[in-house]
């Protein structure tokens, strides 16, 4: 069974330096404010455990991930003074990841390739 799901998600990690915990949570809550606008945002939010946090977010392709990072930048930039980029994953179908490969090519990201399931 294959699957015609061309949703893409992304799954960074952060490490949150020492007494910012604060500020990341305020940059947060502007991010999520920006990604509720984008028309190819299917879910966007942030978990946490300890000093790590997780941005859960998922997109309807790769276009909208790459538009979403367009549109975040300047809070990313404000977000990787404050914390430390500890893991990313990318997930997707074949064709979206390879779309995705070279402008994320900096971060280091693990893509997984999405080959069987389905999305209501």
């Amino acid at each position: 069974m294959a699957t015609n799901d061309r949703c893409c998600s992304i799954n960074p990690y952060f490490r949150i330096h020492e007494n910012r915990s604060d500020e990341f949570r305020r940059i947060c809550e502007k991010l999520v404010e920006r990604a509720i606008k984008e028309p190819k945002c299917l879910y966007y939010g942030f978990s946490f455990y300890g000093d790590v946090a997780h941005c859960r977010e998922g997109f309807e392709d790769a276009e909208g991930i790459l538009y979403h990072m367009e549109n975040v930048s300047d809070l990313l930039e404000k977000m990787l003074e404050i914390s430390d980029l500890i893991s990313i994953e990318i997930h997707g179908i074949r064709t979206e990841i390879e779309k995705l490969k070279k402008p994320f090519a900096d971060m280091n990201p693990k893509f997984y390739e999405l080959e069987y399931g389905f999305r209501r």
